[in-house]
């Protein structure tokens, strides 16, 4: 059987037993920043923002009249931007709000020597600009520069204006959120913990508690699951000088369990693909993955466990490295030799989708409960199980003499906090 894989992230992931089948994963209370991604629809070459999509917006998150958002993104312009241009510039007026559609751009700013210093990438539904919904007067406090062709939409401060002064709502909102209260928080958005250092004396005390997320999130074991039907007289009379049915059985659940694989990577609810924290998706600075992009990932969490991601982004990786001169180390895990990137295995993974463009991600992972990582969500102890959280139910037999049985496997994964996990986008492979 060839679709056979090592199964790297079944093999990575500590698998944590889920009584009941739910697990419920509390967190400490988070404050919402704003800082999603925009969506766009579009038809033919013209492209417009979805009016609901503006609450992506820092400034517009809480705003919810549909119509007066619907004006605002008939007013957007649309432009199209070279690759090289530069599309914002440090130290002038921010009078408008640039959403970008499609392309890559580098935000630069002035390093404390007077040389020019990489600020971030930016790519497709991110966006500029947001200090012209609340403020007139602000500056830009970087440059902007288009990267690859770009398609842009442009919201001007005059046309601003000119939706408020039709709206007294969306004129109060803008009014009210341009110097917002913000409650007591931690550089992670998480609500404080007051405490009190390096007092003498009879000080008095704060008082405080840990706050929690209101209504934590419950994750469901989810199924992979298939009929598997052998005729008796195979069960029979063919089982010399191998049992048919066990390598049927066999074959079976090999192919649950890199059903299984793909689900924990791209399932729409659960996947690790799907759930990973807008502030730890990160673009490559060139295309290709270099050395620079890896130690970015790398630096975004605490003991960074693990690296996965597709086997030809491992040989575009692989090529980057060359051309810089560089070998990557190799290290051992679970016996076998892999490559590795800062002591971090990088471990192949075909689950991860690569675009007909030949784009794909690369995944990064704290893993375990004591380190508030990512965990694999399973339930053994099952009714006739064969393997950890898979199970063969004996059907019967229908009146054509064929056996049936029901192979079902349950699983899940969970990030506990959402530093656990981050993804590198945008990686080409096939420069």
């Amino acid at each position: 059987m060839q679709g056979i894989t090592p199964r790297w992230l079944l093999r990575a992931l500590p698998w944590v037993e889920v009584d009941g089948g739910v697990y419920r994963v509390n967190r400490r209370l988070s404050y919402a920043v704003g800082d999603g991604t925009v969506g766009f629809s579009s038809v033919g070459d013209d492209i417009r923002v979805i009016p609901r999509e503006l609450g992506e917006l820092p400034a517009l998150r809480s705003f919810d009249d549909e119509d007066v958002l619907t004006t605002l993104a008939d007013r957007f312009e649309q432009r199209e931007v070279a690759a090289g241009e530069t599309v914002v510039e440090f130290g002038h007026r921010a009078d408008q709000v640039v959403l970008l559609a499609h392309g890559k751009m580098t935000k630069l700013g002035t390093g404390p020597y007077g040389d020019q210093v990489s600020l971030g990438t930016i790519a497709d539904g991110d966006h500029l600009g947001d200090q012209a919904l609340r403020e007139s007067d602000g500056i830009w406090e970087f440059t902007a520069r288009a990267d690859t062709r770009c398609t842009v939409l442009v919201l001007g401060r005059d046309r601003i204006d000119e939706v408020a002064g039709q709206s007294p709502e969306l004129a109060e909102h803008l009014a009210r959120i341009a110097a917002p209260p913000r409650p007591p928080a931690n550089k992670h958005g998480e609500a404080a913990i007051d405490l009190a250092a390096g007092h003498a004396g009879e000080h008095a005390l704060p008082s405080t508690f840990v706050d929690y997320e209101q209504a934590p999130r419950e994750y469901e074991l989810g199924v992979a699951q298939t009929i598997l039907r052998v005729h008796t007289r195979v069960a029979d009379l063919y089982n010399q000088p191998m049992n048919q049915l066990e390598q049927q059985l066999r074959l079976t659940a090999e192919a649950l369990r890199e059903r299984q694989e793909h689900e924990l990577l791209n399932n729409p609810d659960f996947g690790l693909l799907q759930n990973v924290d807008l502030k730890q998706r990160i673009h490559t600075r060139t295309g290709p993955p270099t050395p620079d992009d890896l130690d970015e990932l790398v630096s975004r969490r605490r003991k960074t466990r693990v690296m996965l991601a597709h086997p030809k982004a491992i040989a575009a990786f692989g090529r980057e490295c060359t051309r810089r001169g560089l070998y990557p180390a190799v290290v051992e895990m679970q016996g076998r030799q892999v490559t590795s990137w800062r002591g971090v295995p990088l471990l192949p993974c075909d689950k991860i989708p690569v675009s007909d463009a030949g784009v794909t991600s690369v995944v990064a992972m704290r893993t375990g409960e004591d380190d508030h990582g990512v965990i694999g969500l399973h339930q053994t102890g099952l009714p006739d199980e064969v393997q950890p959280g898979m199970s063969v139910r004996f059907q019967g037999i229908d009146d054509k003499a064929v056996l049936s049985y029901v192979v079902s496997a349950y699983f899940s994964v969970a990030v506990l906090v959402p530093d656990a996990l981050g993804v590198l986008t945008g990686v080409e492979i096939g420069r």
